[in-house]
């Protein structure tokens, strides 16, 4: 698949919390023109968005899937897998951030 870099931004730094960015992604790779048309890569980077909240990427995941083929689709879930899993070296960013418990933050306002 090819990698593209858009703007002086290198797509394979991108924070995973970018949904519109990855939706963009899939636009730039379902409608072709400028770069080639990819289903397999553009349902990768909708997918992602879809999963970072973005309606509008999980519908049009929905439409292109309609036309790929089942290897395909499994090809492209694969590498939205692949892309979210902590790389060598990098911590993966916590689903739930820890807060303090009540009782600590009550102690704390009493002293």
């Amino acid at each position: 698949m090819t990698e593209i870099e858009i703007a002086g931004i290198d797509v394979a730094s991108l924070d995973k919390e970018n949904a519109d960015v990855f939706y963009q992604l899939g636009i730039l790779y379902s409608a072709g023109g400028e770069i080639a048309t990819d289903y397999v890569t553009a349902h990768k980077w909708f997918n992602i968005a879809a999963a970072r909240g973005n309606q509008e990427a999980a519908r049009l995941r929905r439409e292109i899937a309609s036309e790929m083929s089942e290897g395909q689709i499994a090809s492209a879930q694969r590498a939205a897998r692949d892309w979210l899993k902590p790389k060598a070296g990098e911590v993966a960013a916590p689903v739930i951030q820890l807060v303090q418990p009540v009782a600590a933050v009550a102690d704390r306002q009493a002293a």
